[in-house]
């Protein structure tokens, strides 16, 4: 459930964008200055709903490989992941990314979190993330992508930026954790985009909304 109080929320978010270097506003917000676009995916592997999940091998914080086309056949998520910009902060201490990866990894969901930071920038670095496993009592891998890759790949513009893969190995739903950035909840309601994916999945009908308009800090690539 979202915990965040919404009378701070306005002043935290232009607090935020000052402190991540900006990006692009969630649904209810003023548009500031967009994040610089990611290149286009390869054509033929463009990442957008209901194309093929790219595949990719990254490694952990162990060193361990990971290879995406390893779990066909179990549903996916992927978050962008950068654990010094303020709205992953809020989402992984008071936002539903707080308790989120922890249940649907329970569930037998694969939950993993990609950092595509360029060495020596903002959350980068072996250390620092795993420092923020402990810090957000995170129970999922911690991939890292410091060449950008992946992140280019999957067009990934902000973190956190989501995307929920089928068992098929289809995207499902790329975009947005939910429609409330540091809190602000929109006058229609809250809603989380992932919860929403993962529940059509599981009732076997189309992702009622595939994509939505990222918000949070600009991934840091090289």
């Amino acid at each position: 459930m979202l915990r965040f109080t919404t009378g701070l929320a306005t002043l935290s978010l232009a607090l935020a964008l000052t402190a991540c270097g900006k990006s692009e506003a969630g649904p209810s917000t003023p548009a500031p200055a967009a994040a610089p676009a990611a290149p286009a995916a390869p054509e033929g592997t463009g990442a957008s709903a209901g194309n093929a999940a790219p595949d990719f091998t990254l490694g952990d914080l162990d060193g361990k490989s990971v290879t995406l086309s390893s779990f066909r056949g179990k549903t996916v998520v992927l978050e962008w992941f950068n654990p010094d910009c303020p709205f992953v902060k809020a989402q992984h201490t008071e936002g539903p990314l707080a308790t989120l990866g922890k249940e649907l990894t329970a569930k037998g969901i694969v939950w993993l979190s990609i950092n595509s930071g360029a060495p020596g920038k903002q959350g980068t670095g072996v250390e620092r993330n795993k420092a923020a496993v402990g810090e957000y009592a995170m129970a999922n891998p911690i991939l890292l992508d410091e060449d950008g890759a992946v992140g280019r790949l999957y067009q990934a513009k902000t973190t956190p930026h989501m995307v929920v893969i089928a068992p098929d190995g289809t995207l499902a739903y790329l975009g947005a954790i939910d429609n409330a950035p540091l809190g602000k909840i929109p006058e229609s309601g809250f809603v989380n985009h992932v919860n929403e994916a993962l529940a059509d999945l599981d009732a076997k009908r189309a992702v009622r909304v595939p994509q939505t308009k990222g918000y949070g800090c600009s991934v840091k690539y090289l």
